[in-house]
């Protein structure tokens, strides 16, 4: 089975710092995985470098089959970064319709990819007016027009209020069981529970890369937080 990401010797480094020493992983399709880590640890930078907007050093990243940034994969890839990526002065529909045309979607994907993100009856408010969970789901909305295989979401529920977050985890849980490979990266090591496969990153290296009852059993503990740490303390100095 072909994997959606593979990810293999990646080095990365920005402003003369070395941000990821050759990092090698794989993520499979049709399923969520979680890459979880500290601020700082690489995760964006990983991001980045799979939607095609990094420059690395060396190594290699294939995007589903294809390399990393090649135009084929324009229209396969959802991509929502941290900060919102929507038009101020426009509204919704506005930013919508625009980010349609451009990838080419059906207009009724416009109505579609509100209601997914429960922002519907917020269509034809000016994004200005929105509070910044609203602003997160309008990128979030942006990146599901034209129905793309890989959804990747760098911190997409960071700043939510417990309801929407749980609202969005269902969301990609729905994505992932119509085939669709969803990447979430967070910092909050309670969002494990959510993911069917887990990266567990820090200081651009992977710590452990398994199911949440994988990475458990091999700590000997009983939640991905204290699993973090006990992989911390085993690290090499």
């Amino acid at each position: 089975m072909m994997h959606t990401l593979d990810v293999q010797d990646l080095t990365v480094v920005r402003g003369g710092k070395l941000i990821l020493p050759g990092l090698t992983c794989t993520v499979q399709p049709g399923l969520v995985t979680g890459l979880l880590g500290p601020s700082g640890g690489g995760k964006t930078t990983l991001m980045r470098a799979i939607v095609g907007v990094q420059r690395i050093a060396s190594g290699s990243v294939s995007v589903l089959g294809l390399p990393a940034g090649a135009p084929e994969l324009r229209h396969r890839i959802g991509y929502v970064t941290q900060s919102p990526s929507v038009y101020e002065d426009l509204t919704l529909r506005e930013n919508l319709a625009y980010f349609a045309a451009v990838l080419d979607a059906p207009a009724a994907d416009v109505d579609r990819v509100a209601s997914e993100v429960d922002l519907a009856p917020l269509l034809d408010t000016v994004i200005r007016t929105f509070s910044g969970g609203e602003r997160a789901r309008a990128s979030l909305a942006t990146a599901l027009l034209g129905s793309p295989e890989l959804l990747v979401l760098d911190e997409p529920t960071v700043g939510l209020d417990p309801v929407l977050r749980r609202s969005l985890w269902v969301l990609f849980r729905d994505l992932a069981s119509r085939g669709v490979t969803v990447l979430v990266s967070s910092h909050v090591m309670d969002e494990a529970d959510r993911c069917d496969r887990l990266l567990l990153l820090r200081s651009g290296r992977i710590l452990a890369d398994g199911t949440r009852a994988e990475i458990l059993a091999a700590t000997g503990t009983s939640d991905i937080e204290s699993a973090f740490l006990a992989l911390v303390q085993e690290e090499p100095s």
